[in-house]
């Protein structure tokens, strides 16, 4: 089972290095979550976007008691109540459906905050990821090309009454 815990500004400093462990933080999967500079860009949106909700903003995938990833809204809602997200599984923890689980629950959360929609980006090439987001409902929108990334394939999910757009 896959549980959401709330990444805060202690959380990340303790990720990054810069401060000890949280009291109840869960050990760390074997490898780490991502390159520390992967955890300072999304400690970076997570405080960014923070003050644009009144939940958490970011959190960590915990499966079987060990943090495993990373799960995030990456962006203020748009006019239209919308969430742009993002994830990541640990290396050594891919492949075992926490970023699918970690979607799912998410859509949860944000459906009971009162979030319209959720929209979300993978590389072209990203097969995995795409099936994540299939899995929880989410329809292609487009496509688009991103200066650093390349290709990329848009996804959107409407959340307030669960279906698709």
């Amino acid at each position: 089972m896959l549980t959401l815990i709330p990444a805060d500004e202690a959380v990340f400093a303790w990720l990054l290095g810069d401060a000890p462990a949280p009291a109840d933080a869960p050990p760390i999967c074997e490898g780490g979550l991502a390159p520390p500079e992967v955890v300072a860009v999304v400690a970076r949106m997570a405080a960014r976007v923070r003050p644009s909700y009144d939940t958490p903003s970011a959190w960590m995938m915990v499966a079987d008691g060990e943090a495993v990833g990373l799960i995030s809204y990456k962006a203020a809602p748009d006019a239209a109540g919308c969430v742009d997200i993002g994830y990541g599984t640990a290396p050594a923890r891919e492949g075992r459906g926490h970023a699918s689980a970690a979607v799912a629950a998410l859509v949860d959360l944000s459906r009971a905050n009162g979030i319209a929609g959720l929209t979300a980006e993978t590389s072209i090439d990203n097969r995995a990821s795409q099936r994540v987001l299939e899995r929880n409902g989410f329809v292609r929108t487009g496509e688009r090309d991103d200066p650093e990334d390349g290709a990329m394939i848009c996804w959107s999910l409407t959340v307030a009454q669960g279906e698709t757009k």
